[in-house]
């Protein structure tokens, strides 16, 4: 929901394993049966210590996209893991003992939860409380870090300003801290026309002394959030298509003047870093083996079509559909991941529950506890899409028998950089 920078120790071992969680690719194989429902409300039954906040609130949002209502049970959890001051960590083995809002709770699992609060529906007083808290510990500049205190990261930026979108608000105007805004403080990680060709348009995580360096997990991120989105975006239009316009460095500086304008422009760099790599982006953390990620590819999707660039969004998306992606071993009964393909089969106008032969809702439903009510049209749908041999993905999926593919997250988020996350 995989970056290209330096690591600093501050990230932590939460971070670092919460990243692996959520985006390291694995070899291929195919969509094994659902998964048995684990007890209690949590999604998934892999250790939640790293992404237990993420992974649920990625599978809310996903749901919400496929018109499931989780069950009551599972909301309560997710509602039962906020601190008293509205903020979240990763996970709470015991949700008794007070959080140390220094050190306990972080700036991405907050705005992952609000937003899988807001697909989950009733729960006003959780979401106000969290964006309460994500406005106390915002940064002078406007952005926020991955902890209270931690500088700006755009990376946490992203997720942020996806969180107050999600609950109905403009962040540029509701978010603002000491006149500065957070979509201005995420542009500040944009690299321009003074950056090697490839990278113009890019967004970095940090922005230190070593300067600017691009990230594909930050520029997937940005791209959602320059365009005041959160994980939820909706399907692309299939009568409209809009070109992908890199960032254009004839004129004058060339550096992007608006938020519209960093947002075509980190479209471009991905469009092309896609294109160049065959269809998915490579991982940007220093040492993470040079193979495909499947996580940012997700997220690039998202970013694409919130973009309303179909042709550009569905590239990515025909790779992750394909059996030698290797997605369906890299999703496989992980929640967050799961949900992130469902989210991306969404924004590009496909179907998640026909995606290369596969039902990708049942299968993220089945990680969790029985859903308490599901949009039965939805699987009328499905019916027809299979029978459309002309429109979409249809054909080219069934036929094929492609395997699917990776939250994220960037949303963002979100994998991410610490990843509770893609």
């Amino acid at each position: 929901m995989a970056p290209s920078f330096a690591v600093p120790a501050r990230r932590g071992a939460a971070a670092l394993a919460a990243a692996v969680v959520l985006s390291a690719a694995m070899a291929p194989a195919a969509f094994a049966d659902a998964s048995p429902s684990p007890a209690g409300g949590l999604y998934g039954t892999t250790d939640p210590k790293f992404d237990g906040v993420f992974r649920q609130s990625l599978a809310f949002v996903a749901q919400g996209a496929a018109g499931v209502r989780p069950a009551k049970s599972a909301v309560d959890w997710l509602a039962g893991q906020q601190c008293a001051d509205g903020g979240f960590a990763a996970y709470r083995a015991d949700v008794s003992k007070a959080c140390d809002p220094q050190k306990d709770e972080f700036t991405d699992a907050t705005a992952a939860a609000v937003q899988g609060l807001v697909a989950a529906g009733g729960q006003g007083d959780a979401v106000k409380k969290g964006l309460d808290r994500l406005k106390a510990h915002q940064n002078a500049d406007g952005g926020w870090g991955y902890q209270a205190g931690s500088p700006t990261d755009a990376n946490s930026t992203s997720i942020a300003i996806g969180a107050f979108a999600a609950a109905g608000q403009d962040p540029a105007k509701d978010a603002v801290k000491d006149g500065k805004n957070p979509v201005d403080a995420l542009r500040a990680f944009q690299l321009g026309c003074d950056a090697k060709e490839g990278e113009r348009g890019a967004f970095s995580y940090l922005k230190d002394k070593d300067g600017l360096r691009a990230d594909n997990l930050a520029s997937a991120a940005a791209g959602l959030a320059t365009r005041g989105k959160g994980f939820l975006v909706g399907p692309v239009k299939r009568d409209a298509d809009e070109p992908v316009k890199p960032l254009s460095c004839e004129d004058g500086d060339g550096a992007p003047k608006d938020a519209a304008a960093a947002a075509e422009a980190v479209d471009g760099y991905l469009a092309a870093v896609l294109d160049k790599n065959g269809g998915y982006l490579l991982p940007s953390m220093p040492g993470a083996p040079a193979k495909p990620d499947q996580g940012s590819t997700a997220d690039a999707v998202l970013a694409l079509a919130a973009g309303g660039h179909r042709t550009a969004a569905e590239k990515p998306l025909k790779w992750l559909a394909s059996k030698e992606s290797g997605t369906a071993a890299w999703a496989d009964k992980n929640p967050g991941k799961l949900a992130k393909l469902v989210l991306a089969a969404h924004a590009a106008g496909a179907d998640p529950r026909a995606f290369g032969g596969a039902d990708l809702v049942a299968q993220l439903t089945a990680t969790g506890p029985k859903p308490e009510a599901a949009d039965t049209a939805a699987d009328e749908k499905k019916d027809e899409k299979k029978k459309d041999d002309d429109k979409g993905f249809g054909t080219w999926w069934v036929v094929g028998v492609f395997f699917v593919a990776s939250v994220g997250a960037g949303f963002l988020i979100s994998g991410r950089k610490k990843k509770q996350q893609l």
